[in-house]
């Protein structure tokens, strides 16, 4: 597929100075830009509707976790004092 973007020229010569100084080309950097860019907002996405979906659940089940059991069980993450995830409650 191919695409076209139209960039003002202060862009093309910092995309371009930026692909002398990395020994790359502008295609590529463009091309890392632009993948770096959507794996960001898809995984962005991804968390938003991961909370909408928690919300959802929450409203629907009254059932959580307290900031404070959260930090707590996270706290010990990696410790010999490791614990399996607390149930929610209401």
């Amino acid at each position: 597929m191919a695409t076209s973007v139209k960039l003002d020229d202060e862009l093309k010569n910092r995309i371009q100075h930026l692909a002398n100084v990395r020994h790359r080309s502008a295609h590529w950097i463009m091309r890392e830009a632009i993948r770096d860019y959507v794996e960001r907002e898809e995984a962005r996405e991804s968390f938003k509707q991961e909370a909408m979906a928690s919300w959802k659940a929450y409203q629907e089940t009254g059932q959580h976790l307290t900031g404070q059991e959260a930090r707590d069980w996270l706290n010990n993450w990696g410790t010999d004092k490791e614990t399996e995830i607390p149930e929610c409650h209401e």
